[in-house]
């Protein structure tokens, strides 16, 4: 037996926050990799991809993309070796929504994607290929 009051048939939330965000579970088109950048591991141009094409993405204002190319930049010199970088990096992908506690302290949530299995256009898998021969370069040196 439950204690108190039986709820309403039709509830509504009172404490719905005002600036929280429901996004397009879809990947959007995004934005190609700046050649000016100079990045040179796959695990970067990757990272790239999977920002520049997430949900998140679709709301960004240049500033955004800005600190996307910084950031890439930080993760290129991590796949370089530079592991110091993973805290730094961690804290700025936290601000974009990378987990799911990430996006609930946003108050950030995705549509739910019971209509993606019905999608005829699967992403394809990363290529492997890249990744095995960056792992065999970074265990190698």
């Amino acid at each position: 037996m439950t204690r108190g009051p039986k709820p309403k048939e039709n509830a509504v939330r009172r404490n719905k926050h005002e600036h929280a965000q429901q996004l397009s579970a879809s990947a959007t088109e995004g934005r190609a990799l700046p050649p000016g950048l100079g990045i040179k591991s796959a695990g970067a141009r990757r990272f790239w991809k999977t920002w520049a094409t997430s949900p998140q993405s679709s709301t960004w204002a240049e500033t955004d993309w800005a600190e996307l190319e910084i950031t890439v930049k930080l993760v290129d010199a991590f796949y370089q070796g530079d592991v110091k970088l993973a805290g730094e990096i961690r804290q700025r992908v936290a601000k974009w929504g990378a987990t799911t506690e990430d996006r609930a302290r946003l108050r950030m949530s995705l549509e739910d994607p019971e209509d993606q299995d019905q999608a005829p256009d699967a992403p394809e898998p990363p290529s492997t290929n890249d990744l095995d021969e960056e792992l065999f370069r970074l265990l190698n040196d």
